[in-house]
């Protein structure tokens, strides 16, 4: 129906309107979801586990407090990555060691957003065990990229990015160690944004105190990324790093029009080459700043040793995290996820000492950074969306990689230092690709993060791009 269309292409802010006004319901929403999914994602495949009926009723569980009473999400639908526990769904983690595996218990962050009124109607694509930033699995195959179908769109929260950028979500969950949720938003076109350790309580897995990795929300704008950010942040007794709520709403502060006053930018955070068209492009954006009176210098922290720290760190963490399914389940896991157990396995308590005393060391360089600079800013991801035949980026501006995360860097050295950073749209190749600007504040600097980002996506005027149909090549851009 064209109503279910017009639904579609709303923002979740007007549509959480319309349910707090009782011009839509719920089920209108489910309604058309399902009609859009049906009609788009045969293309993509973003969305490869629905739970249409349990949504449904929830939704009519819902729908029985009065308008008002129903939770800051008031019935929006929400897809939940497919790494993430939903209670009585199919949860694979893209892996076939789980391709039959219902949980019998969400994740504290589920139950958080069932708590603020989210359905949870689908999961959504990633990765085996999230590892690669390319959505791909042997479970359900790969996601494509909805502006050019032959493309990766990226990861881990690959399947999320898609959902969004086609209509087929109006918010979505994802999570980040690498990247995982600004990769895929810069490919797709949307916003992704990885919270300070502890803004979103989640179930802890392996290590009570894992902070590599954190939940967060994806969005097609800034402002409905606040308004996820906000029913997916709390403290939680069962999540010991978990931050309690702030006096004020991240919706407000990304409203608040409050803007930086000097804000970095760097093509590269000096440690990674960057394709010179993704630089051109950012750099371009991120001058724009200098339209709202902001002062705009080209300087970054020094993060010399972030390639060695995470590459421990992280091999460190798939180690406690999947050793035992080396030990019994081998022959069922990729290559890549393989490689990184046994590299974690083989490290020494030395080496371990040397990486966490890295990260302490760039943080605090990071810290003595932002009393000089209210944001920085610097590519989201170094290229432009791959060929979906490539499992990962090899070499970038004549410069090959050693491994199949060290692409990455630009993302996990600030994942390393602690610090909440976005993906914002901030243009297109001249073959008509996205390309996202990472968009970084200090620890627990959401919003002035998030306050900084609207006013900037105000001046690129890119609000609305998003949602599309899928196309077969993109549309060239001059």
């Amino acid at each position: 129906m064209a109503s279910d269309q017009k639904l579609v292409h709303a923002t979740a802010c007007a549509v959480i309107d319309k349910l707090n006004a009782g011009e839509v319901t719920p089920l209108d929403l489910l309604d058309a979801l399902e009609q859009r999914i049906a009609e788009v994602d045969d293309k993509v495949n973003a969305l490869p586990i629905l739970c249409f009926d349990r949504a449904r009723d929830r939704a009519k569980a819902l729908m029985k407090k009065p308008i008002g009473k129903r939770g800051l999400l008031a019935g929006m639908p929400i897809p939940i990555k497919d790494l993430t526990n939903v209670e009585g769904v199919l949860t694979t983690q893209g892996s076939p060691i789980y391709k039959d595996n219902v949980p019998a218990r969400s994740d504290i962050v589920v139950e958080q957003l069932e708590h603020h009124g989210g359905l949870i109607y689908a999961k959504s694509n990633t990765p085996e065990f999230g590892a690669g930033a390319n959505t791909f699995n042997e479970v359900f195959g790969a996601t494509l990229n909805p502006w050019d179908l032959s493309r990766s769109a990226a990861g881990s929260s690959g399947g999320a990015a898609v959902a969004l950028a086609t209509g087929m979500a109006w918010l979505a969950h994802g999570t980040d160690m690498g990247g995982s949720l600004r990769n895929p938003a810069s490919f797709c076109g949307i916003v992704g944004m990885r919270p300070s350790i502890g803004r979103v309580a989640h179930s802890p897995a392996a290590k009570i105190d894992r902070n590599l990795g954190v939940h967060g929300p994806m969005a097609r704008n800034v402002e409905d990324l606040a308004l996820l950010l906000d029913a997916m942040s709390g403290e939680h007794p069962a999540d010991p790093l978990s931050l309690p709520l702030l006096p004020a709403s991240f919706l407000s502060a990304a409203r608040s029009g409050n803007k930086p006053k000097r804000i970095a930018y760097s093509p590269d955070l000096g440690i990674t080459p960057v394709d010179p068209e993704v630089a051109a492009i950012t750099r371009k954006a991120a001058a724009r700043f200098a339209e709202a009176g902001v002062i705009v210098e080209e300087a970054h922290p020094d993060l010399r040793e972030a390639h060695e720290c995470f590459h421990v760190l992280r091999a460190f963490d798939f180690a406690i995290s999947k050793a035992a399914l080396l030990r019994t389940k081998r022959d069922q896991l990729k290559p890549e996820v393989i490689w990184n157990i046994e590299e974690g396995l083989k490290l020494t308590v030395e080496q371990l000492e040397r990486a966490e005393a890295q990260r302490v060391t760039m943080s605090t360089r990071t810290l003595e950074f932002f009393k000089t600079y209210d944001l920085l800013l610097a590519p989201a991801t170094i290229v432009p969306p791959f060929p979906i035949r490539d499992r990962y980026v090899a070499e970038c501006a004549g410069t090959k990689f050693d491994n199949y995360v060290e692409w990455l860097g630009i993302v996990y050295a600030i994942t390393l230092v602690c610090c909440p950073a976005m993906s914002l749209p901030c243009g297109f190749t001249a073959s008509g690709l996205p390309v996202g600007l990472q968009v970084v504040a200090p620890p627990r600097g959401e919003a002035q993060l998030l306050a900084g980002a609207n006013v900037l996506e105000d001046i690129l005027g890119l609000r609305g791009t998003t949602p599309i149909d899928p196309r077969i090549e993109p549309i060239p851009h001059k």
